[in-house]
């Protein structure tokens, strides 16, 4: 208990440094952020366990009409091996909290990424969040592996602890990238331009700040540009109503809560059903 106490001062107070540090360097940025950062730490639980769609994965197939059980488990797990793999090899740590104190995407995400890409084959993936690019790097495989698509992705990198910023989509590998477009700014400011751009969205994934405020609005900003068939995967959606506000509001989504793998955290599902024929 005294070892782990002590890693977990340490910790904090590496934190502190690496922030005091960003504060010196941007101190409008870190300013602008802090709120935000504060309002995602200190949410309130919102899903109770009789919420969470234990059987999620079986009925996001039903909803894209994929077979199940799903024979891409195996493909998926070895590019989650792969990844961790090259994270290694770069000195970098893999799972929860390993990104200053933010997580890499957990393996229940990266599924529900990987299964949609493999089965919709959009055409256009947008992504809000990247940080070290675990779900970049599932979004890009499962396009290469369709021999088609393209995913743009906006991140802003980590405001509170600059040195994490080399570390920007460490997970994707150079034969990978020719499919990618990576924007840095923050998505209120680039994504209502992005959607506008591309057009439609088949599916969109926020991994970016995890706030109500922010995950509403980016959900706003993308569902005019969702057609039948679309989907929304919402990650960290525990400590905040936006998911279940947007839920509220369209009513025409089919919406589930899904539970990570290590059932610490829920992420959220949206489907737009395609109309029957």
């Amino acid at each position: 208990m005294l070892t782990s106490s002590n890693g977990q001062a340490k910790s904090r107070a590496q934190k502190i440094m690496h922030m005091l540090r960003a504060l010196a360097v941007d101190p409008v940025g870190v300013g602008r952020a802090l709120p935000g950062e504060y309002r995602q730490t200190r949410g309130t639980e919102q899903y109770a366990a009789a919420d969470v769609d234990e059987s999620w994965d079986e009925h996001l197939h039903s909803l894209l009409h994929a077979a199940w059980p799903c024979s891409c488990r195996d493909r998926l797990d070895q590019l989650m091996w792969d990844i961790q793999t090259l994270l290694s090899s770069k000195g970098l740590a893999f799972g929860r909290g390993t990104y200053g104190w933010y997580s890499d995407a957990d393996i229940s995400l990266c599924q529900a990424v990987w299964c949609t890409v493999v089965h919709a084959k959009p055409a256009v993936v947008v992504e809000t969040g990247v940080a070290r690019g675990v779900t970049s790097r599932v979004v890009l495989e499962a396009l290469r592996l369709n021999s088609s698509g393209h995913l743009w992705s906006i991140d802003l990198p980590h405001p509170l602890d600059r040195d994490l910023h080399s570390q920007t989509g460490a997970a994707v590998t150079d034969d990978c990238r020719g499919r990618w477009t990576y924007l840095e700014g923050s998505s209120r400011r680039l994504l209502p331009r992005l959607v506008k751009d591309v057009g439609e969205v088949q599916l969109f994934i926020h991994d970016s700040l995890h706030t109500a405020r922010n995950t509403l609005f980016e959900m706003e900003a993308v569902s005019p540009r969702m057609n039948p068939g679309g989907v929304m995967l919402v990650d960290d959606i525990k400590s905040h109503d936006g998911f279940a506000a947007f839920a509220h509001r369209h009513r025409d989504y089919a919406t589930s809560v899904c539970p990570s793998a290590d059932r610490i955290s829920v992420f959220g599902l949206a489907v737009l059903p395609r109309r029957h024929s």
